[in-house]
C-alpha cells in the first residue's frame, strides 16, 4: 500500500477534485483489490491494476455525488469529529517566500483542479506521478498519441490558468523585505560606519 498510496491518491483526486472524497475512494479501491486479489492475471503491473481499480471507484462516487465536490485547497485530516489541518513541513524559513510557494502550488493545484478530467487524468498520471506514455494509453485505454495530444493541451491549459492566477504574484517575485531587508540595511550601516 505505501508504494503505490501517493499515485492511487493523485488518480482518485485528478477525478474528485476533494480531499476527503479521494481518500474515500483510495479506502474503497484497496478493500475491493484485496478482496479481488487472486483475480489479478498478470497482465498488466500490479501498479496499474490498482489504479485502474481506484479510478474505477473515484468515478463511481463522483457519479453519485452531484454536484461535485470542491476543496478549499488545504490538506485536512478528519479526526473525531473536528477538521485539524495537516501540518506541513516547510522548506524555508524566509516566511515571503514561503507565502509565495504557498500561493502557487495554490493555484497550480485550483487550476489543475478546474481542468476537464479527460486533460486531468494525463496530466496527473504522466506529470505528477511520471507514468511513461504506454503506461498511462494502458491505464486510461487511450491511443499513445491521444496521450500525447492531451498531455500537451492540459499542460498549455495549465499555463494559461496559473498565469491568469498568479499574474499578480509575479510582480512581487523575489520579494526583497522582512528578514533579508533588515539584514541588508543592518550590514550596508555597519560598513559604512554609521551608528544605527
Amino acid at each position: 500500500m505505501k508504494q503505490h498510496n501517493r499515485r492511487l491518491y493523485r488518480m482518485a483526486r485528478s477525478i474528485l477534485r476533494n480531499d476527503a472524497a479521494a481518500e474515500d475512494a483510495l479506502q474503497s479501491a484497496y478493500l475491493n483489490a484485496f478482496r479481488s486479489l487472486g483475480d489479478f492475471r498478470g497482465e498488466s503491473s500490479l501498479g496499474t491494476w490498482l489504479t485502474r481499480i481506484v479510478m474505477n471507484e473515484a468515478l463511481a462516487l463522483a457519479r453519485s455525488r452531484k454536484p461535485p465536490l470542491q476543496s478549499d485547497g488545504g490538506d485536512h485530516t478528519l479526526i473525531g469529529g473536528c477538521v485539524i489541518p495537516f501540518p506541513v513541513a516547510t522548506a524555508s524559513i524566509d516566511p515571503e517566500r514561503s507565502m509565495a510557494q504557498s500561493q502557487i502550488q495554490m493555484a497550480v493545484e485550483h487550476a489543475i483542479d478546474e481542468m476537464p478530467e479527460d486533460f486531468r487524468t494525463v496530466l496527473v498520471a504522466r506529470v505528477l506521478e511520471e507514468m511513461s506514455v504506454e503506461e498511462t494509453a494502458e491505464l486510461l485505454g487511450l491511443k499513445a498519441e491521444t496521450v500525447k495530444t492531451r498531455l500537451y493541451r492540459a499542460r498549455r491549459l495549465l499555463r494559461r490558468a496559473v498565469e491568469k492566477r498568479i499574474g499578480p504574484i509575479l510582480l512581487d517575485a523575489f520579494p526583497f523585505g522582512g528578514r533579508r531587508c533588515e539584514r541588508m540595511t543592518v550590514v550596508v550601516i555597519r560598513k559604512l560606519g554609521i551608528a544605527g
